[in-house]
């Protein structure tokens, strides 16, 4: 997978997943605009893949302006946005639905929805103008199934789902694929933060529990999620849009379970 020549761009790109797609791009020959909200470990990653190589932009993506302004910050830097992973999101709280607290269920609208419809909005119009481009959305096994006591989570990863068909279909004619990526439960802050909603004194039986329900037995890493959004948005995939690519061990050919037995992204 050769991005000589390329530019990516990666919302939430200081952690996590998104921070191993960054790194994978750059080591795939990408330069490389890494988004985050958290300025700290965003510039040191940027510092870490090399100056000329890479730039850090703090954005809130619920923010028009930010998006904009990230979006402005590639074009400066680089003059291209060739890939982009639309990957910031927040996991909100754990709850059931009938106890489920209004604000944070917009909060979580608000990134997982807004922030992601944003970034296609202020992004395609740059594709197109080129005529090129490959977009990868991050879903979640979430918006394929249901999670008891995720809400405002599941609705937000089918929703991301929907806006991938969506603009999946527009743009294919002009040359832009689109697709997302499912992650199941990935080695991550946030699945941790889950495993400590639901057993606050007790996290790790929670991830055990979890992973001897998943057919391989494991987490996966943000590398193995990378490789799959690097893939999708490589020439390889040349004929690939509008697509929803699981990444989750088997978690979803496996019997429902759950919030207190399982886990999304």
């Amino acid at each position: 997978m050769d991005f000589s020549g390329k530019v990516a761009v990666v919302t939430g790109g200081a952690n996590g997943i998104g921070r191993a797609v960054a790194l994978g791009f750059a080591r795939g020959g990408a330069k490389v605009v890494v988004v985050d909200r958290d300025a700290e470990a965003g510039a040191a990653l940027a510092a870490e893949i090399g100056r000329g190589r890479a730039i850090f932009c703090a954005a809130d993506v619920t923010r028009a302006a930010d998006v904009q302004g990230y979006v402005q910050a590639a074009l400066d830097a680089f003059g291209a946005i060739d890939c982009f992973h639309n990957n910031a999101g927040i996991e909100g709280r754990i709850a059931p639905t009938a106890e489920y607290d209004e604000a944070v269920f917009d909060a979580v609208m608000a990134v997982n929805v807004k922030g992601v419809f944003l970034g296609l909005r202020h992004v395609l119009p740059v594709m197109i103008r080129q005529g090129r481009g490959a977009v990868v959305n991050t879903a979640s096994i979430a918006g394929l199934v249901g999670t008891a006591g995720m809400p405002a989570y599941v609705a937000s990863k089918h929703a991301v789902i929907g806006l991938t068909k969506v603009a999946a279909g527009e743009v294919g004619p002009l040359g832009i694929r689109v697709n997302a990526v499912c992650p199941g439960p990935i080695a991550t802050r946030m699945v941790q933060d889950i495993a400590r909603q639901v057993s606050p004194n007790n996290p790790e039986s929670v991830e055990e529990r979890y992973a001897a329900a998943i057919p391989l037995r494991r987490y996966g890493t943000p590398e193995e999620v990378a490789n799959v959004v690097l893939f999708l948005c490589s020439d390889l995939a040349s004929n690939v849009t509008g697509a929803q690519y699981v990444v989750d061990g088997g978690r979803t050919s496996a019997p429902a379970l759950g919030v207190s037995q399982g886990m999304g992204r």
